[in-house]
């Protein structure tokens, strides 16, 4: 266990440690959701264990497959704790639906994989086809915001080819129907581990981690190599229960500890629900992914940076405005 995830794990259990004795669960029953992404790989795990102590008796996880029935969910009171890109949650918030992001926990999974080996900016790509996943939203924003931080336009100097999905973009390159496809984790090892695993490594092309978008952003923008991707937010009358933000913030940062920890379990607990990512694959992106429980509060500075580029590139992508204090759940 590296010594960031032994502080982690830490840290986490202090904070269980500090909070309350558990009373009976104040709710019967607390529904997550997530896509089948990094970010739920906690959520996961604590809807594996079945209940979350001091806050419900019962707990289970519903997926979102794409970024409208994330925006479904939240707006229809569908959740009570989602994961979801840190975008979204400011333009929701902003939009007046009732919610609070508790931490930023995926700083930065997006990656190019290509048939080409490594390329050192993403300029080498120019003129080149892209596979790109969710048109509008955080893969294709990060990269439109990368690409025009260094003199380029993403419209005129790539063929950009949106595609409904990760997993979309991840078969394309495994039929070589094109040969660089931005995908975040864990599809980006999903499609490592395909093209390397008998009887598809006979037909599927060789392929590589060409260039990490939180590198190319760190480089742009002079910052540190990592972005605030993704979290985790509560919705509806929950928001106003800081003792229950507070022990579902611990919760998921002891669950991530876990998974960081006992990698090849969690990414079979996480297969079991789900045919399309196999269990080395899950495993391989834990190791391979920046994932930190940071409180919103804790990551406010990081999170401002963001907001604003995005702002400044288009308003409405996040609501318009830079979400208030409130907007922050959990201060650390």
């Amino acid at each position: 266990m590296r010594r960031r995830d032994l502080l982690q794990a830490a840290a986490s259990g202090a904070l269980l440690a500090s909070l309350p004795a558990a009373r009976a669960a104040e709710r019967p029953r607390l529904r997550l959701a997530g896509p089948w992404a990094s970010v739920s790989l906690p959520l996961v795990r604590i809807a594996d264990a079945g209940t979350l102590p001091g806050v419900a008796a019962q707990v289970d996880f519903t997926p979102w497959r794409n970024p409208d029935e994330l925006r479904l969910l939240a707006l229809d009171g569908g959740a009570d704790v989602l994961a979801v890109p840190t975008n979204v949650a400011a333009n929701l918030y902003n939009r007046g639906v009732p919610l609070r992001l508790v931490n930023v926990s995926t700083w930065g999974i997006l990656w190019i994989v290509s048939r080409r080996a490594p390329v050192a900016t993403l300029a080498e790509l120019r003129g080149q086809a892209i596979a790109l996943p969710f048109r509008g939203d955080m893969p294709d924003i990060v990269f439109q915001l990368v690409a025009r931080a260094q003199g380029l336009d993403p419209r005129r100097d790539f063929e950009l080819n949106y595609v409904a999905s990760p997993m979309d973009a991840m078969q394309l390159l495994l039929a070589r129907r094109i040969d660089h496809a931005l995908i975040a984790e864990p599809a980006a090892s999903m499609a490592l581990h395909k093209s390397g695993s008998f009887p598809l490594s006979v037909v599927a092309p060789e392929l590589h981690r060409a260039l990490d978008l939180q590198r190319e952003w760190g480089r742009v923008f002079q910052r540190p190599p990592r972005m605030p991707q993704a979290g985790i937010a509560v919705l509806g009358a929950l928001r106003d229960d800081d003792d229950a933000v507070a022990r579902i913030h611990a919760a998921y940062a002891d669950a991530l500890a876990g998974c960081l920890a006992e990698a090849d379990a969690c990414g079979a607990a996480f297969s079991a629900r789900q045919d399309r990512l196999a269990p080395e694959a899950v495993a391989a992106s834990l190791r391979a992914s920046p994932l930190q429980a940071v409180p919103a509060g804790e990551a406010r500075e990081a999170l401002e940076f963001f907001y604003r580029q995005l702002h400044a590139a288009q308003p409405a992508l996040v609501g318009g405005k830079l979400p208030d204090a409130r907007f922050y759940g959990v201060r650390g």
